[in-house]
């Protein structure tokens, strides 16, 4: 998939980064942009980015939609505080720059054609009939709500029961017993997509549903963790839904 390839490339690029750059991974807290590809490509190396003057880093930022003046010169005075390079080994510095811009030229398209992705899945979303009942679920959002789609399904008659739902996604506990023995477990064997997009949504629509904050806040103050919690939220929107 496009979003692991993406993950995959962002940490082959931090990791380069690390051998002759590392100041540059503090000035940025999304390294998965467009706006970061481009810098490290006008800036390769800390030389590159202290020679420029506070008007050309300026301009990039602002050209890059980055237009809060706070961050603006938090990230200026960071550039210009910078310590010295890591190193100055040519061995080090060359080969590590030339293999961070070939994985930066390779993210740009990749988060090129998952902006081509989205607006498909967005335009796909819209025309289903049930697009407008999952886009009113709490902190469903853009993103979620089409996930949420595809989780459920067109037929729905495949599920006779909210149980069964539950079951498929992995949402709902596995009892088991052996003797004497008895003991729940998560699902191993489930659409682990699936189950990750509902309970992302369930921790979303927590703080925007009254009932939701007050069952998950129950279940803390028995002693459940925050992820139980959230699992035992999961089970009952499932339940609802």
């Amino acid at each position: 998939m496009l979003v692991g390839e993406k993950v995959r490339l962002t940490n082959r690029i931090t990791a380069a980064l690390k051998s002759y750059f590392p100041q540059v991974l503090d000035w940025f807290d999304d390294k998965d942009t467009i706006a970061y590809c481009e810098f490290l490509e006008a800036f390769p190396n800390l030389h590159a980015a202290q020679a420029a003057t506070a008007d050309v880093l300026r301009d990039f930022f602002r050209s890059h939609h980055i237009i809060r003046k706070t961050t603006i010169q938090r990230r200026t005075q960071q550039i210009q505080d910078a310590g010295p390079p890591l190193t100055r080994d040519d061995a080090i510095t060359i080969p590590a720059q030339a293999l961070m811009r070939g994985l930066v030229a390779l993210l740009k398209v990749v988060l090129s054609q998952l902006i081509v992705f989205e607006r498909q899945i967005a335009s796909l979303f819209e025309s289903l009939p049930d697009a407008d009942l999952f886009k009113a679920l709490p902190g469903a959002g853009p993103h979620l709500a089409p996930r949420l789609l595809a989780a459920f399904g067109e037929d729905r008659t495949r599920f006779n029961c909210a149980q069964s739902f539950l079951s498929y996604i992995g949402i709902a506990p596995v009892k088991e017993e052996s003797g004497k023995k008895r003991w729940v477990h998560w699902h191993w064997s489930c659409p682990i997509f699936l189950r990750q997009t509902f309970v992302e949504w369930v921790a979303h629509a927590r703080p925007r549903s009254v009932w939701s904050q007050a069952f998950y806040q129950q279940q803390r103050r028995k002693g459940q963790s925050h992820q139980k919690a959230i699992r035992a939220l999961a089970y009952k929107w499932g339940r609802i839904l």
